[in-house]
């Protein structure tokens, strides 16, 4: 019988992907993630992390797009959006934006269904979090986004892990929160991928 074909892994996203706050390359979430799946018998390598702290939707079509493209990926992960909310960007414009990027990172799949879609967690219960509010209600702000997310992974017949409801127990833990206040530190980036891991192994063992 022969080895199933390496899965190529395309990790897109912005912080929280690349692990912004852990103190490791190797504590952020998408490597935690292949090394899981690799010890449990899948075949799979992370060839692309283009993340970057910062970025937008908008970014991720500018620039993390045509590295996804010249990876050769046959599955990827999306989180994205916290950025946009944090410059204001409308739900509209996000959406728009979501659509295109789910579109054109579909399109370069074999198996459509390779795309995992991850919510946004709520920055809002760290202690730096406030800040970036300008007035606004972060978590009520932050769940229209996961709403767009979620509605069009359900449309799209996709997989969606929603991280939101525990990246609320950074509120209490501060050891949940990296040293700036702000983002997750590695232990809470382990949390999201335990939640992330079953439905990722399940989906790729399965074919």
């Amino acid at each position: 019988m022969n080895e199933k074909a390496e899965i190529r892994y395309a990790a897109i996203g912005d912080s929280y992907t690349i692990g912004e706050g852990a103190i490791e390359p190797d504590e952020a979430w998408p490597t935690l993630l292949t090394n899981n799946l690799k010890s449990a018998g899948i075949n799979i390598s992370l060839v692309a992390n283009p993340s970057k702290t910062g970025w937008t939707t908008r970014n991720v079509i500018d620039l993390e797009i045509p590295v996804y493209d010249q990876c050769n990926p046959t599955f990827a992960t999306l989180l994205i959006g916290v950025n946009d909310w944090v410059q204001g960007v409308d739900e509209a414009t996000f959406h728009k934006n979501l659509n295109f990027i789910i579109d054109h990172l579909q399109g370069k799949l074999q198996n459509k269904k390779n795309l995992v879609l991850v919510t946004i967690p709520d920055f809002g219960v760290t202690p730096s979090g406030g800040q970036y509010a300008r007035g606004r209600d972060i978590s009520q702000g932050l769940t229209g986004f996961n709403d767009i997310i979620k509605s069009e992974a359900k449309a799209r017949n996709l997989k969606v892990v929603d991280i939101f409801p525990l990246s609320l127990g950074m509120k209490d833990h501060p050891e949940l929160v990296s040293a700036d206040g702000l983002h997750p530190s590695a232990k809470e980036y382990a949390l999201w991928e335990k939640m992330i891991y079953p439905v990722v192994y399940k989906l790729l063992d399965d074919q």
